[in-house]
């Protein structure tokens, strides 16, 4: 358990060097792209804390890295973060450690041991107005030029968070008052931020003016909630009142709400991919529910890629919603041909003697009596890098899979995202290597097929709002530096070089 330092104290400062970077970048092993956060607030409950820790259980979904809460009580502010998930972070003693009707949580995406407590959120400090602590889902695209002109200016970052370069430009502001200071210091950046600030009595939430990344508000025993999806506030039993909108900044004080637009309105791009991938299939966001729209994209699939088959086949989790509509647009009998062990989170102990396809199998084994012999559409959401799909395939050939089909509810992923996904670089991207026919090879794969861009854009009209599709069209709504060494997400991972590479 730790009181927010006093000052600007930090343990070290990160050396960014180029060398440092390319460590970074090379070591990306993840095979799903990973969003970076969820983030949860709590305004005026007597156990703001708990209300906390439940809404990051519901968002435990958007990361599995590391977890924390700021509680505010008596002008303090009482933080703890731990490496791990929610249930690992907190329990009874550690949260009844965390006083105050005020607070605001966090939970961080996974990787392969790129990660450090200290990038952990949220991230607390003193100012000259008070104590303030951050919770931000989103990456600033230029928070590394930011960054830069800080460190030149004496200042000292102790994480690699584009989190923590909010929190020096509002410590540095010449603004009177916290709430003027915050959106002086959000002025500056540009890309998405889906943000929550603690200060001494009060909580402030802000969304960027494109409105990337989600953001929703509701109420329970009369005190103010404000979590990443609305299946957070389902489980605390609150009420949805509304999204935050693009470009708003909400702040909380004194259990009234303020409400202001103080940037230039800009046109919608919410990230498809929330809809295609991320967010949990019971949210709801900007009007449009997720279990209803990817089931949606799998009927679309279906038309536009027909195949004879015996049965539609889920990837587990994520493809089982497009699988279903897939099935029921065909005529398909829908099968759980393939199980997932939900149990896998952590590395796990391989024996000594090597097992064929064991990190596959691990997760996800197939069933031979039901697939024997059968043709098989295999549905899931997308293909980043390929090879789970093309080991998942093999998976159900030896299993007796008489023909596979391979459909995707989503176009080709051909550039990776800059606006809070993490995904491997365009390079290691398949489709940006490969045709479709040559991807299908690759897979030993009777036939694949992908959601084309169009159906995925007049799917998307439904929604009423901007949509961001850089990953599948390459045009990215907000700039991005071609010079850029690489993908600005590493700005939220830490690790040592590796020497061997």
């Amino acid at each position: 358990m730790d009181v927010c330092p006093p000052g600007w104290s930090y343990v070290k400062k990160l050396n960014s060097t180029n060398e440092d970077l390319q460590a970074i970048h090379t070591r990306r092993e993840s095979e799903r792209p990973r969003d970076e956060c969820g983030v949860a607030g709590v305004h005026g409950h007597s156990e703001a804390a708990k209300i906390a820790y439940l809404a990051l259980y519901a968002l435990q979904h958007r990361g599995q890295e590391s977890a924390g809460i700021c509680s505010a009580h008596a002008g303090e502010h009482f933080t703890h973060r731990s490496m791990g998930l929610v249930s690992e972070t907190f329990d009874e003693n550690v949260l009844a450690k965390l006083p105050g009707r005020h607070s605001i949580g966090h939970v961080r995406y996974s990787t392969t041991g790129e990660s450090q407590i200290r990038n952990a959120q949220p991230i607390c400090a003193n100012t000259d107005v008070g104590p303030v602590a951050i919770a931000h889902n989103g990456n600033i695209v230029n928070a590394l030029a930011i960054r830069s002109e800080l460190e030149s200016r004496g200042a000292i970052f102790s994480t690699t968070s584009d989190s923590e370069v909010v929190l020096h430009l509002l410590a540095r502001s010449r603004e009177e008052t916290v709430e003027e200071r915050l959106v002086d210091a959000l002025s500056r950046l540009r890309g998405a931020f889906s943000l929550l600030l603690l200060t001494k009595d009060g909580l402030i939430a802000a969304r960027d003016p494109r409105g990337f990344r989600p953001l929703t508000l509701g109420r329970v025993d009369g005190a103010w909630v404000v979590a990443s999806e609305t299946c957070a506030l389902d489980l605390i039993g609150a009420e949805v009142e509304r999204e935050i909108e693009p470009g708003e900044v909400i702040i909380i004080r004194r259990g009234r709400l303020r409400s202001i637009h103080p940037f230039p309105k800009a046109e919608q791009t919410f990230c498809i991919f929330e809809y295609i991938y991320f967010s949990r299939p019971d949210s709801n966001l900007q009007g449009g529910n997720v279990y209803a729209f990817r089931k949606e994209l799998g009927r679309t699939l279906a038309r536009e890629s027909p195949v004879k088959a015996d049965m539609v086949v889920p990837l587990l989790d994520s493809g089982s919603a497009a699988a279903l509509g897939y099935a029921e647009e065909a005529g398909i009998p829908y099968e759980t041909a393939l199980i997932r062990n939900h149990f896998v989170h952590r590395t796990f102990i391989q024996p000594a003697q090597s097992i064929r396809h064991f990190g596959v199998k691990v997760k996800h084994n197939a069933i031979p009596e039901i697939l024997k012999g059968r043709k098989v559409v295999l549905v899931d959401d997308s293909v980043i890098r390929g090879t789970t799909l093309s080991k998942i395939a093999m998976v159900l050939r030896n299993a007796g899979a008489l023909e596979i089909h391979i459909r995707i509810s989503a176009p080709p992923t051909l550039s990776p995202c800059h606006y809070g996904i993490d995904m491997p670089t365009r390079e290691e991207l398949i489709a940006h290597r490969l045709e479709v026919d040559e991807i299908r090879e690759s897979f030993g794969v009777d036939s694949l097929s992908y959601l084309s861009l169009d159906a995925l854009r007049k799917g998307a009209e439904s929604l009423k709002h901007g949509i961001c599709d850089a990953c599948f069209s390459r045009k990215y709504p907000v700039p991005i530096d071609p010079d850029a060494p690489i993908p600005q997400l590493s700005l939220f991972r830490e690790v040592e070089p590796n020497k061997n590479t």
